[in-house]
C-alpha cells in the first residue's frame, strides 16, 4: 500500500509540530550558548555544519522513527564538533592551516591571474562581476581582486 499524498491523520501533524517546536528551541539554546561562529561563513567545515545541522532538523521533524533525544544529541554532536574545530585552529596555526584556505590573489594591477583563476576554477566573466558590483567599470580600475576564504570576492580599486 503506498502512502497518502497529501493527509495521513492528525497524529503526525501533531507530532510534527510538538517535535518541531521542541527542536527548534533546543538547536536555538545550543547555538546561543555555543556562540556566533557555529553559524558563520568563514569556512568549508562552517558551511557543511550549517547544512548538516539543518538536516538533521529536518530528519527529526519529519521523520517518525527518529525520537527527540537522538534528533537532539545529533545537533549537539554536531555543534561541539564544530566548537572544538574552530576552537583547536585558534590555537593551533598548524591545525588552522589544514582547516582553513588561504585568500587567492586573481587580479594584480589590472591583469588577471591566470594560474590561480584556473586553480580556483573562477572565470573572467565571474570577476567582472565583482568588479561591477563594487561599482569599478573595468579591470582597468582595480588594483587587486582577492578571493577570500568564504567564497566571497574582494576588489581593491586603484
Amino acid at each position: 500500500m503506498t502512502p497518502p499524498m497529501l493527509f495521513d491523520d492528525w497524529s503526525g501533524i501533531f507530532r510534527t509540530v510538538f517535535v518541531g517546536c521542541a527542536a527548534y528551541v533546543v538547536l536555538i539554546a545550543m547555538l546561543r550558548v555555543s556562540g556566533k561562529r557555529t553559524l558563520s561563513k568563514m569556512n568549508a567545515f562552517d558551511l557543511v555544519v550549517t547544512v548538516a545541522l539543518g538536516s538533521t532538523l529536518a530528519t527529526v521533524l519529519l521523520n517518525a522513527s527518529v525520537p527527540l533525544a537522538e534528533g537532539v544529541a545529533g545537533l549537539a554532536l554536531l555543534i561541539f564538533l564544530q566548537y572544538a574545530i574552530t576552537w583547536t585552529s585558534v590555537r593551533s596555526p598548524r591545525f588552522q592551516s589544514l582547516i582553513k584556505a588561504e585568500p587567492t590573489l586573481l587580479v594584480h594591477e589590472g591583469r588577471y591571474v591566470a594560474g590561480a583563476m584556473r586553480r580556483q576554477r573562477v572565470t573572467q566573466d565571474e570577476i567582472g562581476a565583482a568588479i561591477r558590483a563594487n561599482g569599478q567599470k573595468d579591470l582597468s580600475d582595480v588594483a587587486q581582486v582577492v578571493l577570500e576564504t568564504d567564497g566571497s570576492m574582494s576588489v581593491i580599486p586603484r
